[in-house]
């Protein structure tokens, strides 16, 4: 698809709207949205409050098994949350490094990683802008690969895939959070914009997850249902009480509340709103994803 498509477009203007929010660890609702997908009060204490911003769906840093001396990628690394929890596993001989679309995200995200962290800055970090399914990485040069929730908003998953496989060593490996479908979405679910930005509407088939990774050329591909609740993205949105009346979002996707509109986003009323309008544990699953590079 191409970088100027209309959807790739709208995916900036929301997510670049949630990177220009002032949503932080530092807000009761985001934190727990990181809390109720795995990440550890003391993960989140470790970096920067402004890298996460409630939009995760797990924390594959808990489960790629990171190794001092590794070099790990993160496609769609939003505001620096997870390459920074990486850049603390694979430690000073290491390399973690964070792949976006959005230039808001990157901005975010390169002004959280020039924070102290444990009394330094950290020297093994590095952020580009570029599509994941056109990774400016050369070939064979990546140990691990990580990804939170974005794979689901790649209209095109096979170049996703293609150009993992191309980047990551023999026998590198997949470590990935995301989004998948344990049944067929209604027609109006799949129709639904404000769906497919909230990780919905673009997820595969948990069966059609992994028969795509292996057709890639992955081995030992394994998807494992994480049993969590997706409810869990209503905590951000309840968090503010406030609100006066609402008015049109500017990213067209449900309403603002006026005066909650600094403390959210589009993406984060979207999610909202289509909680409040179906039951999506019904259809979706927060899921691990693994796999190999055959050596």
């Amino acid at each position: 698809m191409s970088p100027d498509s209309p959807l790739l477009d709208h995916i900036r203007s929301q997510y670049g709207a949630a990177a220009a929010s002032n949503l932080s660890n530092d807000h009761h609702g985001v934190r727990a949205v990181a809390e109720a997908f795995g990440y550890t009060p003391e993960e989140l204490a470790a970096i920067p409050a402004a890298a996460n911003l409630g939009l995760s769906c797990g924390n594959p840093t808990a489960f790629a098994h990171l190794r001092p001396g590794e070099t790990v990628v993160d496609l769609g690394c939003g505001g620096g949350l997870d390459v920074l929890l990486a850049a603390l596993r694979v430690g000073p001989t290491g390399r973690a490094v964070g792949i976006d679309l959005t230039p808001e995200m990157i901005a975010r995200a390169r002004a959280n990683a020039a924070q102290p962290i444990n009394g330094q800055v950290l020297a093994n970090v590095a952020f580009h802008l570029a599509a994941i399914d056109r990774l400016p990485l050369p070939d064979d040069s990546v140990d691990c690969l990580t990804s939170n929730c974005v794979i689901n908003l790649a209209p095109d998953k096979d170049a996703v895939f293609r150009e993992m496989r191309r980047v990551l060593k023999p026998g590198g490996r997949v470590a990935v959070s995301d989004i998948a479908l344990k049944k067929p979405l209604p027609r109006e679910l799949v129709q639904d914009l404000q769906a497919y930005i909230g990780c919905i509407a673009g997820a595969l088939l948990i069966d059609g997850y992994r028969r795509r990774l292996l057709d890639a050329g992955f081995a030992a591909v394994q998807i494992i249902d994480g049993r969590k609740d997706l409810n869990a993205y209503a905590l951000v949105e309840n968090q503010a009480g406030c609100c006066s009346p609402a008015m049109p979002s500017t990213g067209g996707l449900g309403v603002i509340d006026a005066c909650c509109a600094p403390e959210s986003s589009g993406v984060h009323h979207g999610l909202a709103d289509l909680l409040k309008r179906y039951d999506i544990n019904e259809y979706a699953a927060s899921v691990y994803v693994y796999a190999l590079k055959p050596a």
